[in-house]
């Protein structure tokens, strides 16, 4: 399996502008900036759209520790929180704030528990910084 996403960017870094797409068409040409990832410009970033997959990957992964458990839950919410430092070596991110909040008939804390933590490190956007990136680069003449 296989997805993809594309961004697109003209100019400089401060004044030029990019979009980001997916494949499925959920995001088709959303705008980002130098404003709506430094600052507080309309449009989204690369870190906002990190939060949004980990907190949808993490919110299904606990469905499925909570379902091996034989709970069903009745709702699961969950905001994760991306913070973004500059460092020495560069702009980083260095945490991830998992908020997870949960309706889950019959559950108890020591099975909600087992199932957060379990969901929390098997979730694939959970090992993402762990995988391996390659590259395949064009320079257009």
């Amino acid at each position: 399996m296989k997805r993809s996403g594309s961004a697109i960017w003209e100019g400089d870094l401060k004044n030029g502008k990019g979009t980001v797409s997916t494949d499925s068409g959920v995001l088709t040409n959303q705008q980002y900036s130098f404003g709506t990832r430094f600052e507080n410009g309309k449009g989204t970033n690369p870190e906002e759209l990190i939060a949004a997959a980990h907190a949808g990957c993490f919110t299904m992964a606990l469905s499925a520790q909570l379902g091996n458990a034989g709970l069903t839950p009745d709702k699961l919410q969950t905001t994760a929180t991306v913070t973004f430092d500059k460092l020495e070596a560069g702009w980083t991110i260095t945490n991830i704030v998992l908020d997870v909040q949960g309706r889950v008939p019959k559950a108890d804390q020591a099975a909600w528990d087992k199932a957060t933590q379990a969901a929390k490190t098997g979730c694939p956007i959970s090992r993402l910084l762990n995988t391996t990136i390659t590259m395949n680069a064009k320079l257009e003449a």
